[in-house]
Formats: structure tokens, C-alpha cells, sequence
């Protein structure tokens, strides 16, 4: 094949590992330098390996669901010369599912480029050779045969973001503080200044008011803001919030607004609305996923009311969840008598790492915080001197 060039990871990655996610190309194929070759994964963000240079794709040494650490050699490029006439029917990656499952290629309908078998068509015809036994024993009503199933092979992003999750729990004795929160002055104040916003394209979301609370409880708790370390706690004077945005059934990432004390709520509804759409196309970058110094995980968009998120990115101290905006019979005093009122509410959580924090931060922190939601707006200076 004459000289091979090395196709190798990032030196520099984002998330507690890499895996390969897909081939772009298959052996044989001709590339340009700076053509995009192979997808990884982490369980943050997905990034493309490009052909380092001019020539055709001669080995494929990693297939989809390796690790791929640093510096790891993916695969080889040739000369265009030398790769004619030297391209396998199939990939590594299919050649080894053959010899695992004992499926003939040949006799699978290729769904990849081209009509070419992929790893995910051989891992489908397998697990349909699985199903048919079961199905011909449910049928017969025979109580005694295995449920009927099948197995969706985790993608890299899952893999990830589970060992993330076992770490982050292994890591910090997690604590949980739930309140709950008025938002009639929110939306009052939404429904006045949307327009205004609408007009140059910016969604004001409730996300970018509770952003925007967080900055002003940091303010009042900055223990908050911080990092666990055996000999002390360190505390930031940036408040760089990440918010988890969720991707389906692919996982989720969590991109950060950085500097938040210095914006006003207009910038960070602009900010948000940028990185939520950049995060759904896949066309965040790695510093749009580093740096957070706290995290807000928002799952009351799909409907929950209530939940103790784990702490995301370790090792922050804290993380923020906020529970499905929900119209609640509430009791409030109106000169010296009680009354029934319909309010907007939403239970808040604060689950912190108990070696960072106690329950007198905790506590304080959301009641800051709540009580900014309920008096919006109040004069916190520059954080909303525009708005």
C-alpha cells in the first residue's frame, strides 16, 4: 500500500471519554484533505475526524463502539494509486459481526451508502433471528419461554452519560432542598416585554428568568458557585450556568452560559435560544460545552413536576431542578384575611454535594432564589438595567 497515514483522535476531547460513533467512508473510498471521515462521541458533544490528507481510506483499525482515547489511531490513508482495486464488500466493523453472529452478510439488506450492509444492519438481522424463536413459543402459549425482546445497542452518547451518572453518585454524598416558587410576576413581566424581543427574533423562555434568578441567589450564596477539593472549597467569581438540554432518545449535553452576571435577560434569552439550537443541530463546540460552574436541569418542559436531579458535572456542588410550571389553588393573605387563589407554580430543587454545602446554604440559596422569581422585577443593577 505504500506509505499509510495515521487518521488519529483529538489530543484534546470534551467528556469523560470517546467512542466511535460512525464512518463517514469506506475503505477504498477517495478523500480530500479536511473531508470529514469518522464521528465521536462523548457524552457531551459529537465531533467529526477529518482526512489529514489527499488519497483513498485504506484501514478502518477502530469500528463503531470502540473507545477512542486520545491521540488513538482511527484508521490509515494511502495513495490513491495504491487503494485501487483494494476495497473490501465489507467493513471491519461487519466482518466482525459476522464472525460474532454467525450472519452471512451477503444475506442482509444493506441500509448504508450506496445500499452497503453497516454494523447497525447486521446487529438488526441478528436480533430478528433471536425474536424468532420466542415468537413461535409465545404463540404456542407456552408460559414458560423467555418474554419476547429485543436489544437496542447503546450508542456511545448513553454508554457515557451512564458512567458519568454512576460517577457523579460515587463521587458526593447528594442532598436534595425542594421549595416552590410563584411565577405570576415572571409571566406579568413576560407578557409585557416579549414583544419586544419577538421583534428582533429572541424567544423570552421562563428558562432564561430562572438563569437569571440563579445569578442573583449566587450573589446572596456564593458558596454555591463552587468546587469541592480535599483541602478547601473553591468558589468563582464568573457564574457560568450550564443548562441540560435534552436530545431525545440520543441523551443529552449541557451548554454553558458563561459570565453570566454580566448580562442582562435579554443577552441571556438570546444566548440560550442560540445554544439550544446549535445543540439540536449538532454544531455545538467544545468551549460552548466547558467551564460550567453550576447546573440547571429545566425537566418540567416534559411534564415532570417534581425531581432530585444528579449533580451533572462534578465536581460543581450544585445543581438546580425545576419542575413543570403548573396552575395551583394557593393560599394568600389579602388585608389580614386568607383567601383562594389560582397561581402559577413550580416546585425548585437544589441537590448539592453535602461535603461542599449544608442545609443553612441550601436553604438560603432557594429562598433567594424564589423570592427573586416572586418580586420580578426588582433592581438587581446591571443584570437588568435593560430590561
Amino acid at each position: 500500500m505504500g506509505n499509510l497515514i495515521d487518521i488519529q483522535a483529538p489530543l484534546e476531547q470534551e467528556g469523560t471519554k470517546a467512542v466511535v460513533r460512525n464512518w463517514l467512508r469506506k475503505i477504498g473510498d477517495p478523500v480530500k484533505s479536511g473531508d470529514p471521515l469518522v464521528e465521536l462521541e462523548t457524552d457531551k458533544v459529537t465531533q467529526e475526524v477529518s482526512a489529514p490528507a489527499d488519497g483513498v481510506l485504506a484501514e478502518i483499525l477502530m469500528r463503531n463502539g470502540d473507545d477512542a482515547t486520545p491521540g488513538a489511531v482511527l484508521g490509515r490513508i494511502g495513495s490513491e494509486a495504491a487503494g485501487a482495486g483494494h476495497a473490501p464488500h465489507y467493513s471491519p466493523a461487519v466482518r466482525h459481526a459476522a464472525e460474532e453472529y454467525g450472519v452471512d452478510p451477503a444475506t442482509v439488506t444493506g441500509t448504508g451508502r450506496g445500499g452497503r450492509v453497516t454494523r447497525a444492519d447486521m446487529d438488526r438481522a441478528f436480533t430478528a433471528r433471536q425474536e424468532g424463536p420466542a415468537s413461535v413459543a409465545a404463540e404456542a402459549g407456552d408460559r414458560g419461554a423467555a418474554p419476547k425482546s429485543r436489544r437496542i445497542p447503546h450508542t456511545g452518547m448513553r454508554a457515557a452519560i451512564a458512567e458519568h451518572m454512576l460517577n457523579s453518585v460515587t463521587t458526593a454524598p447528594h442532598v436534595t432542598a425542594v421549595f416552590e416558587a410563584d411565577f405570576s410576576a415572571v409571566m406579568r413581566h413576560r407578557d409585557e416585554y416579549g414583544k419586544r424581543l419577538a421583534a428582533d427574533g429572541t424567544k423570552r423562555s421562563y428558562t432564561a428568568y430562572v438563569v437569571s434568578a440563579c445569578v442573583a441567589a449566587m450573589r446572596a450564596v456564593p458558596e454555591v458557585n463552587s468546587r469541592w477539593h480535599e483541602d478547601a472549597l473553591e468558589t468563582f467569581d464568573d457564574i457560568n450556568i450550564g443548562v441540560g438540554i435534552s436530545l431525545g432518545d440520543k441523551g443529552l449535553v449541557v451548554p454553558v452560559i458563561h459570565r453570566a452576571q454580566d448580562l442582562s435577560l435579554a443577552e441571556i434569552a438570546a444566548r440560550l435560544q442560540d445554544l439550544t439550537t446549535r445543540a439540536r443541530s449538532n454544531a455545538l463546540s467544545r468551549a460552548d460545552v466547558t467551564g460550567g460552574t453550576f447546573t440547571i436541569s429545566n425537566h418540567g418542559v416534559s411534564g415532570s413536576l417534581l425531581a432530585a436531579p444528579i449533580i451533572i458535572n462534578q465536581p460543581q456542588s450544585a445543581i438546580l431542578g425545576v419542575g413543570k410550571l403548573d396552575k395551583r389553588v394557593v393560599v394568600r393573605e389579602v388585608d389580614g384575611a386568607d383567601t383562594l387563589q389560582i397561581r402559577p407554580m413550580a416546585y425548585v430543587s437544589l441537590t448539592i454535594d453535602h461535603r461542599a454545602l449544608d442545609g443553612h446554604q441550601t436553604n438560603a440559596w432557594l429562598a433567594h432564589f424564589v423570592r427573586v422569581i416572586e418580586t420580578w422585577p426588582t433592581d438587581r443593577g446591571r443584570l437588568h438595567a435593560a430590561d
